[in-house]
Parts: C-alpha cells; structure tokens; sequence
C-alpha cells in the first residue's frame, strides 16, 4: 500500500467533546511559507490551496490553526477559507489564542483576558465561521489561567465557541481551567526525545481522564519551529529501514503509541509530506520497538 492511498482513518478517532476526528489531524502553522513567524519566503498560495484539499480527501477531519499563523504574503486562517469554504460538515477547525502579532509580524504584548474576545471574533472572520469548534488558551508564561480561561468560557456560553482547550500547561493550570469549564483537549509541545516532566505528566491525567492530548513540534523535536530535525538516533533511524519508512514517521507513530486519547497535528506545505505524514497512522510498532524507542526518549530527557 502507497502513502497515496492510506487515509487518516488509519490510526482511528477520538472525540472532542462531541466531535469525532481522526487521530491524524493537519496543522496549519506550515501553510505560509518557509518562516511561519517570521518574514521568510512566503508560500505558494494554490500549492498551499491544494494541499488543505488533499488533506481533506485524505480523511483529514482536525485543522489546526491559529490568527497570529502569518507571514508577510499569507494568512493561514484565509487560505484554509479559501480552499475549504464551505467547509465540509464533519470538518473540526480549532485554534489557539492567548499569543498576538502585530501588523507587523512582530510579537507583541501576550492577551489580556478582555482582548480575547477581539482574538476570537478575528479568527471567526479570517475562516469565515460562525463559531470555532475547538479554542485553545495558549499560556504565555503566567503562574495562573483563570481569568483568561473564564473570559472564554463566556465566549463559549454565547455560543462561539463551542469546546475549550489549554496549550503549554501544567497539571495545577489544567484543574484550575477544569475548576471554570470543562476541558476537551490540552496542547503542549511533546515528541520523541523532547517532553518536559509536567508535560509527561499531563499527558498521564489526560489519558486518565479522557481528555485529549494533541503534541505541537511531534516530527520537529528539537527544529521546533525552524521546521523538522534531521539528527535522528540510529535506533530511530533502524525502526524506520524496518517498516520503509520515513524518521518523520516513526517519530509519528510513536507519538501517535503514547495513548489511544493523543493526537497528532503534522504541518506542512508539501503534498508527498502530507502523504507520508497521513500514512504513519497505519504504522504498528512492535513491542520491543517501543521499548527501543522509549529508551531513546527517555535518554534524551
């Protein structure tokens, strides 16, 4: 079977609240160019067009994205309009606030809770919505959520928005969002080889709680943003000669073997990269190749 023809089904659901996705999902911040946060080469607009497209093709029913997903030419928000209006109805488009961008690109000063509004009603208007399915809170460092989280927790009784997410948070900010609204999926950066403690154990409470954990920078490990590492350990790199596949893959699919509850969100502009990333959710490690791979995220940490 080609990565061309296996969809994101592949790896199976999970449900967002009352929303079900496939555990392989598309994250949007690749969509502007080389530089997402910066003023790189900005993309190709139909590529990046037709890229959405096949992913939805593909079984791709979870898109994440976000306003401050920019670069001087492109807007992820309205390419993902442009190429997917009028969405399809099983289509889950979440996104995050909390951080901001001015006009310029430049980072400025993270949201009050009073602006989040602003931030959420911008995100509606860019994928032309009227209502976001999923937002995250995305914690910019502050030792307490509840203002924020509560301000969107009365966006989501107005009814625009209609579940709520934390990203980059411990367990005491989860039970404190909990303690406001319920809590549908948490975000925060994990991968093989790349996991803080609290992140380990977050992911821990969400498996028991049945929450969702969705991973940023899964494929990157330590590229982050700047894009996919390519300092792969051999035992990665041995997995992946054994299954004909990609280190991208394999770091996929170990991922995606953290718990039926994680997700992944593999961003890209490239349509045989999205091919590829889709297919690893057909991928089964085997028990000792687990085990081989734990070691290796394990050493690392």
């Amino acid at each position: 079977m080609t990565s061309e023809t296996i969809t994101a089904d592949a790896a199976g659901t999970w449900t967002l609240g009352d929303l079900t996705v496939n555990r392989i999902g598309f994250g949007a911040m690749r969509l502007t160019g080389s530089a997402a946060f910066h003023f790189g080469t900005p993309s190709d607009r139909q590529r990046s067009m037709a890229v959405l497209r096949r992913a939805v093709e593909l079984g791709v029913n979870h898109i994440d994205t976000a306003a401050f997903y920019f670069s001087s030419l492109r807007s992820a928000n309205e390419i993902i309009n442009s190429a997917l209006s009028p969405y399809p109805d099983d289509l889950v488009t979440v996104v995050k606030v909390g951080p901001f961008r001015d006009y310029s690109g430049e980072w400025a000063t993270p949201a009050r809770p009073e602006d989040l509004r602003g931030h959420v009603e911008e995100n509606l208007r860019q994928l032309g919505r009227d209502h976001l399915d999923v937002v995250y809170l995305r914690r910019m460092g502050q030792d307490s959520v509840a203002e924020h989280f509560g301000a969107l927790a009365e966006l989501r009784q107005e009814g625009l928005i209609r579940h709520l997410g934390v990203s980059d948070v411990e367990p005491r900010h989860l039970a404190e969002a909990q303690a406001i609204a319920p809590v549908v999926s948490v975000q925060n950066r994990f991968g093989l080889g790349s996991a803080s403690a609290a992140t380990e154990e977050v992911l821990r409470i969400c498996g028991e709680q049945g929450i969702a954990f969705v991973p940023f920078f899964a494929i990157a490990g330590g590229g982050g943003a700047r894009g996919a590492t390519t300092d792969h350990d051999e035992a990665v790199l041995s997995v992946a000669r054994a299954h004909d596949a990609t280190p991208a893959q394999i770091r996929l699919a170990w991922t995606l073997a953290q718990g039926p509850h994680v997700l992944a969100i593999p961003g890209t502009g490239n349509p045989d990269h999205l091919a590829e990333n889709i297919a690893a959710g057909a991928i089964r490690l085997t028990d000792d190749e687990l085990d081989t791979l734990n070691s290796v995220h394990q050493k690392a940490g």
